[in-house]
């Protein structure tokens, strides 16, 4: 509460209380008669003394009188007021009693009531201009919410297609939008009509925003962006006014891009939110769908959104004359890494050492904006160690910190836990370097980082869209190593295998449940994810299968990881003193690579 809303209730309290006070010392209370008791207390002799104050009709008597004897005999003395009509035998009868009478002329209102009352009629008329004003005010707050709140962009130094790689077909679709916006009258000559919207689609990090903003770039047109939640308020109505706000801004600044980022957070499917139909967030997407394709058009707006979720847009904004054009943006294969690195890499002086090719074979799986943060964390690396470039270790570093989290060597670790971590870590890069379905070893290390107190690294030799049985086999195979490992040279299992087990069964499970790899469930989907829309998210599995059947998964489950882990135990038990040297080098050494692990295996120091 700010301070003049404080003041001005207690200004008008203070006003009322003064007045009432000056209205009680221009009153002395006192008691009311009627005529007849008064005329009893004259005859009684109760009547002290009168004040009269008469006119034609009647006389105000005020005077003192006696109350009624108390046991005591005591008389007290109190006011009292009557009124009584003017009779001509009434002065008489006060005389003859004996009772003082003072004949007064009607009293004047008391300066200080009148007084008192103008400040209370000034402070009610401040209280009055102050709640009108606050009012005023309110209603342009109120204005001011309906706005959408786009951010207009026009730097000096503007995004184009130069600045993104990675992403080869999306620019080139893209380039229809930019010469459009470029030269809009090249295609209306032919009849011709660009998309009304552009959806992006594609997992986070992978430059679905960075994209709009060089389609902006390219075409030198102004740019509006806003998120998708910046429509969704508690107030009802705001956000249609804010999409309709926006899109009045587009048209006064065509041709123009609008960009909406998650758009996920208001496109979702009508009919899941609460309140149904007369949900707010429906009816800030029954906007966007009337502003998108409706009966007044926006020629020059070109509307781009982006999302990773288009499974839950609502089907009526991706029909034709909408978001009738749909840009997969996906993670960047190993070319599109190096042309990112490329990007990343102008500003940043890198050692003789560095291979750009090198570094993207190494990042399997890397968004634009893990290679992002993987240079930068490079180069924070090199200036921490006050070098003069950035070297081949530091984007190491960088990258391990990425996957795996900060170094913690300062975690104390006894000798027993970490002889069983060696042995581990030892199994995972044996069983990966002895099994050709494997992806090859890169690194392997008992260096405690993030939540993981040892960690052994595969990189692919390529980028793989799809898994063979044989490879994921051999994924199962290696995850039991370290577990067989333990158990092979310790003669004990501990904890530290709870990770690779849960993967374990999750990759079984999908293998004889979603990709039909189980010969005796047969080329089978057995249940399927129940995906609540308003949630987003999958929280159940929809049984389509009897108790038969899922007793039948749950053996079939099994066989694969006990045939798996049968084979590990035999290669680990024939290639045992392998297995020794490696552990026993891990305790000193603590990181391995490759190269050492392979010497240490063939036998070699």
């Amino acid at each position: 509460m700010t301070t003049r809303t404080k003041v001005v209730p207690a200004a008008a309290l203070l006003a009322i209380g003064a007045a009432l006070l000056g209205h009680r010392l221009a009153t002395t209370p006192a008691r009311a008669l009627d005529e007849s008791s008064f005329y009893h207390a004259v005859a009684a002799g109760r009547v002290e003394s009168v004040s009269m104050t008469g006119d034609d009709i009647g006389w105000e008597i005020r005077g003192r009188w006696y109350r009624e004897p108390l046991a005591s005999g005591e008389r007290s003395i109190e006011p009292f007021r009557a009124y009584v009509l003017a009779d001509r035998g009434f002065s008489s009868l006060l005389r003859e009693s004996g009772i003082p009478v003072h004949v007064e002329q009607h009293r004047p209102v008391p300066i200080l009531f009148l007084v008192l009352t103008g400040i209370f009629l000034l402070v009610c008329l401040v209280v009055i201009l102050v709640l009108m004003l606050r009012m005023h005010r309110r209603g342009g707050q109120i204005m001011t919410l309906r706005r959408s709140g786009a951010r207009r962009f026009t730097g000096s130094e503007p995004i184009t297609f130069a600045d993104v790689a990675g992403v080869e077909e999306a620019k080139h679709e893209l380039q229809e939008v930019v010469e459009f916006l470029k030269e809009p009258r090249r295609f209306q000559a032919l009849g011709g009509r660009i998309p009304t919207g552009v959806l992006l689609v594609g997992p986070p990090g992978t430059g679905k925003t960075l994209l709009a903003r060089a389609v902006a770039g390219e075409a030198g047109t102004a740019f509006f962006a806003l998120s998708g939640s910046d429509f969704v308020e508690m107030y009802v109505g705001l956000g249609a006014a804010r999409v309709r706000d926006l899109f009045e801004q587009g048209k006064k600044s065509a041709p123009c891009i609008v960009f909406v980022d998650e758009i996920d957070a208001v496109g979702r499917v009508r009919g899941a939110g609460v309140g149904g139909g007369h949900d707010e967030r429906e009816q800030t997407l029954n906007q966007l769908l009337v502003e998108l394709d409706g009966f007044e058009g926006h020629d020059g707006v070109v509307v781009l959104a982006a999302t990773n979720r288009p499974d839950v847009l609502d089907p009526a904004l991706l029909r034709p004359g909408r978001f009738d054009r749909q840009v997969v943006i996906d993670r960047p294969d190993v070319r599109g890494r190096e042309a990112i690195l490329g990007i990343h890499t102008r500003r940043v002086p890198l050692g003789a050492d560095v291979e750009l090719g090198v570094l993207a074979r190494m990042t399997p799986g890397f968004s634009g904006a893990d290679l992002a943060n993987m240079v930068n964390e490079a180069a924070l690396h090199a200036a921490g160690l006050r070098r003069e470039s950035v070297s081949r270790d530091d984007f190491e570093s960088a990258k391990d910190k990425a996957l795996m989290g900060a170094e913690r060597r300062s975690a104390v670790i006894g000798v027993d836990e970490r002889r069983a971590m060696a042995y581990h870590e030892a199994g995972h890069a044996l069983v990966a370097h002895l099994m050709p379905e494997a992806d090859p070893l890169y690194k392997v290390t008992i260096v405690p980082r993030g939540l993981m107190r040892g960690t052994t690294q595969q990189i692919p030799t390529d980028d793989r869209h799809i898994e063979s049985k044989p490879s994921l086999l051999a994924t199962i195979c290696v995850l039991l190593g370290g577990r067989a490992a333990e158990e092979l040279r310790l003669h004990r299992v501990s904890t530290g295998a709870a990770p690779d087990l849960d993967r374990t069964t999750r990759l079984a499970r999908r293998m004889v449940t979603e990709w039909g790899m189980s010969e005796s469930m047969g080329p089978l989907g057995y249940g399927k994810p129940v995906e609540e829309i308003f949630l987003g998210r999958d929280i159940a599995l929809h049984r389509d299968y009897s108790d038969a059947t899922a007793a039948e998964i749950d053996r079939e489950v099994k066989h694969i990881i006990v045939d798996c882990y049968a084979k590990v135990r035999r290669i680990l038990e024939e290639r045992a003193d392998a297995l020794t040297r490696v552990a026993e080098a891990l305790l000193v050494h603590e990181t391995l690579v490759a190269g050492q692990v392979v010497s240490l295996i063939q036998g070699e120091s």
